[in-house]
């Protein structure tokens, strides 16, 4: 988790391959963070004829960011958690309970964290999140505000106990739900995070950045989310070592500390550093899922052109997208206007998989995947940094208007982590003025 002994524990190793590689400016940069310590969660249904408590590993897992608390109340399954699911919605003294899922037809992917604000918005008391998919256990991820704990208590169910649940209420005549407690006891306090970087080319004024995070949910150990994406940024960090030589452009290697619960590590970077010497940013995140490539260029021509003539070049297919993606670290740069892309694999099916879950082990990764990705990430960075290669940016209120038109901004708002408006309340203002 972001700002526990893990955490650092990984940026010192990256640190230390970043230095094996021959790389320059081996930094580690700290920042200060809301932490979160897991401690305890129970949830116990009362039913007509006994109690049935769920309170084991794979039933029930406590969402970065909740509160402590005892709460008493009905659970109601508001199905999919949609904003237009509780419009007009009284759930006042309840306990909300929503799917991971998001409809296929919906158009965007509906977030924990909106799903979660909603139900609290409602006035419900505590928020029950219940995976979709059989057998991957109960799903983490954080529901924090940007400056400390959510407002109510919330845990992750698994498909199974969700299922359970979502049968009980329909049992039950009328309108009201079946009565339950839920126990939370968590740790909000101060903690710190780091962000390592180093860089490899000549020394330009402009840099193209290659990025992905170190932090993970502390239920697993973080292999796919994002353990594979930090080996990655290690492995073009060597092959582009091994060409430097051939590099026009500077090339920093970052991996932001504090991803998973609000991207503390890169908006601390965007706000410490000149932006007008990024001449793009590529961050991976989501990428241990197959050796099948993605990359979502929010647009930016340039990074899809240099991916596609990868593709060509090595006879390997790689998917390019434009839609925008704002849930990982390029996000704080390419709200600012600045070129930037996320890379990722595709998986089979909806949703995470493994991810947010105890089952985001290292045997689920195959080193093959990392072989090929690395390959074909490298390529596309070095692709990036030649310097007759412009690389256009798009203007911030272009990408605020697509935001609005793709619906981003109804969830980021019911956040508060849309970009345009009031000043985000970041726990290291002092610092930045």
């Amino acid at each position: 988790m972001p700002g526990h002994e893990g955490e650092w524990t990984g940026a010192d190793l990256i640190a230390d391959e970043f230095r094996k590689a021959g790389l320059e400016n081996v930094t580690k940069t700290s920042f200060p963070i809301p932490g979160w310590w897991r401690e305890e969660a129970s949830l116990t249904v009362h039913l007509e004829r006994q109690d049935s408590t769920f309170a084991n590993s794979h039933e029930l897992v406590e969402l970065p960011g909740t509160p402590s608390g005892d709460v008493t109340g009905e659970i109601i399954d508001m199905g999919y958690g949609l904003p237009e699911d509780f419009e007009g919605v009284d759930l006042s003294g309840s306990i909300a309970m929503a799917s991971s899922l998001t409809p296929d037809d919906y158009g965007r992917w509906v977030h924990r964290s909106e799903k979660y604000s909603y139900a609290a918005e409602s006035g419900a008391e505590a928020f029950l999140f219940y995976n979709h998919i059989e057998g991957a256990l109960p799903p983490t991820g954080s529901i924090g505000r940007i400056d400390g704990p959510g407002p109510i208590p919330a845990v992750g169910l698994s498909k199974e106990v969700g299922a359970r649940l979502v049968r009980h209420c329909e049992d039950v005549e009328g309108d009201n739900g079946i009565e339950a407690t839920l126990s939370v006891e968590a740790r909000n306090e101060p903690a710190t995070s780091a962000n390592i970087e180093a860089v490899v080319g000549p020394d330009t004024e402009d840099e193209v950045l290659f990025t992905a995070h170190v932090d993970a949910h502390d239920v697993g150990t973080g292999a796919n989310d994002n353990g594979f994406g930090s080996a990655l940024v290690v492995g073009v960090a060597r092959i582009l070592a091994s060409i430097e030589e051939d590099l026009d452009t500077r090339v920093r290697l970052i991996v932001f500390g504090a991803e998973e619960t609000g991207l503390y590590g890169s908006y601390y970077w965007t706000h410490t550093h000149d932006l007008d010497r990024v001449k793009c940013v590529v961050n991976a995140d989501g990428a241990g899922y197959s050796r099948n490539l993605e990359i979502h260029t929010h647009g930016i021509e340039a990074i899809g052109e240099a991916f596609a003539e990868v593709s060509d070049e090595f006879g390997i297919p790689i998917k390019i997208k434009d839609g925008l993606r704002p849930h990982s670290d390029h996000w704080p740069f390419v709200q600012r206007g600045v070129a930037g892309a996320q890379a990722r694999s595709s998986s089979d099916g909806s949703g995470r998989g493994w991810g947010h879950t105890h089952g985001d082990t290292f045997d689920k990764l195959d080193p093959r995947d990392l072989r090929d990705l690395s390959v074909l990430s490298a390529a596309g960075v070095a692709k990036l940094a030649e310097a007759d290669r412009s690389v256009e940016e798009r203007p911030r209120e272009e990408i605020r208007a697509e935001a609005v038109e793709e619906g981003y901004d109804i969830g980021m708002k019911a956040t508060a982590t849309w970009p345009w408006g009031e000043p985000r309340p970041w726990p290291w203002n002092d610092q930045l003025e």
